[in-house]
């Protein structure tokens, strides 16, 4: 059983950072590739950042692009999101998910379907 566990989460000012992290169990960590969604409320989970296995692959929210960074550390089994000038809108439960098939070369998951396992989430709240 995947198990993904968020943290780092935090209420920051507008045009602060934050670092969120993800603690894999469950699976060999380095064969998968790995994402950050993020939900508003009364909104849809949304795509936010993913990385291929062995994270030479990213691809982000256009919304997010060039303020945040998806990395991984696979001695570690954890994902990292570096949040940079953040916004207001940023505001949002976020969530780790892991792909649910083995990864295969240029096929980066980025929709919801893509991944199978997901964590419960860690809130960010980001003032004006």
């Amino acid at each position: 059983q995947v198990q993904l566990v968020e943290s780092g989460g935090g209420l920051v000012q507008a045009g602060g950072s934050l670092s969120l992290s993800c603690a894999a169990s469950g699976r060999t960590f380095e064969n998968y590739a790995m994402g950050w969604f993020r939900q508003a409320p009364g909104a849809e989970r949304v795509f936010v950042a993913a990385i291929s296995p062995g994270g030479t692959t990213t691809d982000y929210a256009e919304s997010v692009k060039g303020r945040f960074t998806i990395s991984r550390d696979n001695a570690k089994n954890t994902v990292y999101l570096r949040m940079n000038g953040l916004k207001p809108e940023d505001t949002a439960v976020y969530y780790c998910a892991a792909d649910r098939r083995a990864y295969r070369v240029g096929t980066l998951p980025v929709t919801l379907g893509d991944f199978g396992y997901w964590g419960q989430g860690t809130q960010v709240t980001v003032s004006s």
